[in-house]
């Protein structure tokens, strides 16, 4: 029984994903923790069936006998930084990035760290055997509800980063939400730090009127318009959860992920040192480790994949600063092994307290990435697709990567595709330094895909 994707469970809520199902993995979950915890951690993001998934996840664990921290709604990294502080595992209900109908759960170790592959493999078993003890009346777990979460991890993050120096420069930011977790913490976090704080989005709400949560380019055409309107030195927008975070120069144009990955990885990097990436890192990181005389790890896409990468390397005394993919999500594994939308965006302006966005950025500005997304909507399909794909990559007059889906690198540029593991999608990705090359690449792709 294969449960958990790349990050966690999601699904359509209602269809998909239900308040049973909610409830049987809490009790999977719980089970393996019941012996070396008494209590378990729930957070949700804002999505409109948010409460009802809480719900479900508390009875779950309360039927095992654990009491729970119900911090509401609150992002992911903040129920991380909950989880670590306290030492309780948790539970997070979101569907991070995917569109309103969705919904999922993250599961959080006690160290405030994602589980492993490993740990959740055994999860998925419990849930397939049905292997969980109910306690009696009398043993049954109690709810308390914890309002200072979103707080306190809110003042963690500003005693983390350069304050003096950001509240230096005077900052002028603008905070995209999309209506996520997000807007209960991004923006009195960068007023704390000193910026005058403008916001599009920043109401919570679960039907995500103003835009998708995904934060991509086509999804921030109102965040570019109040940066240009509002003469600010940076955008910034997150997903649902808020463990992503991407930019918008001072000149309203977005930065693609790739290239402020590749900006925070110069400044963080030194020699010896080692970045874990996905199988979709973009060339601009490569140019990067190799100027820096370090060493990149490549893993299968997806957060969990990247968390055992970290832990692995660390492990084995390697020093890891920084890791993540091109879509906003980053890791500052010296902070904590998690990824971390508000953090990653107050040292994206430690360094814009010293250098503009566009400067900062323009270095890695000479690739292009295009990225397709092929819809299906039943297993054959999908599996006649990943045929199709497998086949023309095979054949390809190119070095072929099986990490994560085929990666076909023809060294002036390269294309990728894989299965999605949260979404009914099959993901083509292209990056070149000529931007039709690319889209040439990815369209060859998906030709294939669909034939």
């Amino acid at each position: 029984m294969h449960v958990f994707g790349s990050s966690g469970v999601r699904g359509v809520a209602g269809a998909d994903l239900t308040p049973r199902f909610v409830l049987q993995i809490a009790q999977a979950a719980g089970s393996a923790w019941a012996d070396d915890h008494g209590r378990v951690a729930v957070g949700r993001d804002t999505r409109t069936t948010g409460q009802t998934f809480a719900d479900a996840a508390t009875s779950g664990l309360t039927s095992l006998g654990l009491d729970v921290d119900r911090l509401g709604i609150v992002p992911t990294p903040g129920l991380q930084a909950y989880c670590e502080r306290t030492e309780v595992p948790g539970l997070m209900v979101t569907a991070s990035h995917n569109p309103p109908a969705y919904n999922g759960v993250k599961v959080i170790g006690a160290d405030g760290v994602g589980l492993t592959r490993d740990a959740l493999n055994r999860i998925e078993t419990t849930l397939a055997e049905e292997d969980v003890t109910h306690v009696g009346w009398a043993e049954t777990g109690t709810a308390r509800r914890v309002e200072s979460a979103r707080r306190t991890y809110r003042e963690a993050v500003v005693a983390a980063v350069d304050a003096e120096r950001i509240a230096a420069a005077d900052l002028t930011v603008v905070v995209d939400p999309g209506h996520g977790a997000g807007s209960l913490v991004s923006p009195d976090l960068f007023r704390e730090l000193g910026c005058t704080v403008h916001t599009v989005h920043a109401q919570p709400d679960g039907h995500f009127p103003g835009r998708d949560p995904e934060p991509v380019a086509e999804h921030l055409g109102d965040l570019r318009t109040y940066v240009e309107s509002t003469d600010a030195d940076l955008g910034i927008a997150h997903d649902g959860d808020a463990d992503r975070a991407m930019f918008v120069d001072e000149r309203g144009r977005h930065v693609p992920g790739e290239s402020s990955l590749a900006a925070l990885a110069a400044a963080e990097l030194e020699a010896g040192d080692t970045v874990v990436s996905a199988v979709n890192a973009s060339q601009r990181l490569v140019d990067v480790v190799e100027d820096a005389g370090a060493a990149l790890s490549l893993s299968p896409i997806g957060s969990t994949n990247i968390v055992s990468r970290i832990r692995d390397l660390t492990a084995a005394g390697e020093s890891v600063p920084i890791a993540g993919e091109g879509n906003g999500g980053l890791f500052f594994p010296r902070y904590r092994v998690a990824r971390d939308g508000a953090y990653t965006a107050a040292r994206f302006c430690e360094l814009v307290a010293e250098t503009p966005a566009s400067e900062l950025v323009d270095p890695y500005s000479d690739y292009h990435t295009v990225r397709r997304a092929l819809e299906y909507e039943a297993e054959a399909e999908r599996e006649a697709m990943l045929d199709r794909i497998e086949a023309h990559a095979t054949d390809a007059a190119a070095d072929l990567d099986t990490t994560d889906g085929w990666r076909l690198d023809y060294g002036d540029a390269w294309v990728l595709a894989r299965p999605s593991g949260t979404e009914p999608i099959v993901r083509v990705y292209a990056e070149a330094r000529d931007v039709d090359r690319a889209r040439s690449l990815a369209d060859e792709l998906v030709d294939v895909a669909r034939a």
